[in-house]
């Protein structure tokens, strides 16, 4: 195994099963059911992620006029669900993480049918010639989403429920490694994806970093335009911005058997990166 296989098959996952843990003991059913019954949040996250994010994707893809390759790698990244990543930035950001992990497995679900629709239509708009049947792995993407984030919470959530002072000990300490977990996080996809990260940067760098900030941006005009209390502002706000990237390089380089198409994913993993990074190094300081 090399090393880049290693941090992608099993440092990756097992990083942010860990946070998923830490997470769910700081989770009782009570935030769930609140957000169920008042689904405004639920709603207007899941709007930005599968609507507008998307149409911003192409918005940008045209009006720099960039090659097809990069404008459907641009567009496989807009049309993708959020992450674990984005669970683990709200969490130490001190957002609504229920929100949060909720629009991860409701996104993650629905695009599986969404990206096959969007991204027929600008292999076609864009001309590339692909000549492709996309099909996505249904049973396998949920089975991820289950190892990776579901059953961590489910997990951490029963530990709160019959260890709670523990769990409460715990929940500082916790945050504090998901902070550093992030950090190598950061690290291992820099070294493992080193070569495509700097071609992206020099490529589509601008782009990219268009995409994340404007994307987050629509998480602060829901928050102003609805009325979002500001935990539920924060979940969408990272949940518009932080994308599935591994989905997208999977998407790129063995569904549509083109490397180059993963570029723009490569360069917005580290705006990504950093703007998450920053979410958390500011927000995270405020008083719980």
């Amino acid at each position: 195994m090399t090393i880049s296989e290693f941090i992608s098959q099993l440092f990756l996952p097992l990083s942010l099963a860990i946070i998923m843990l830490g997470m769910g003991m700081s989770l009782v059913p009570a935030d769930f059911s609140r957000i169920l019954k008042s689904p405004k949040a639920i709603l207007i996250g899941l709007t930005n992620q599968l609507v507008l994010l998307p149409i911003v994707g192409f918005l940008l893809a045209t009006s720099f006029d960039l090659s097809p390759t990069m404008a459907v790698g641009l567009m496989i990244l807009a049309s993708c669900p959020g992450g674990p990543t984005s669970n683990l930035i709200t969490q130490v950001s001190k957002g609504n993480i229920a929100l949060s992990v909720t629009l991860t497995a409701f996104s993650s679900t629905v695009t599986v049918f969404t990206i096959p629709f969007i991204l027929s239509y600008v292999l076609a708009y864009f001309g590339t010639g692909a000549d492709v049947t996309i099909e996505l792995p249904i049973v396998d993407t949920i089975i991820q989403i289950m190892v990776i984030t579901v059953i961590p919470i489910v997990v951490g959530m029963i530990i709160r429920r019959f260890r709670t002072a523990f769990a409460l000990r715990m929940e500082k300490p916790m945050r504090i490694a998901s902070t550093v977990l992030f950090i190598l996080v950061f690290i291992a996809v820099i070294v493992s994806n080193i070569e495509i990260i700097g071609r992206g940067i020099r490529e589509v760098g601008l782009v990219t970093l268009l995409l994340n900030v404007l994307t987050m941006g629509l998480g602060y005009v829901a928050y102003k335009l609805f009325k979002l209390d500001f935990k539920s502002a924060i979940s969408i706000t990272v949940e518009s911005g932080i994308q599935n990237g591994t989905l997208a390089f999977v998407i790129a380089t063995t569904i549509l058997k083109n490397v180059e198409m993963a570029i723009p994913t490569g360069a917005y993993a580290i705006w990504m990166f950093i703007t998450g990074g920053i979410l958390m190094w500011r927000l995270g300081k405020r008083p719980d």
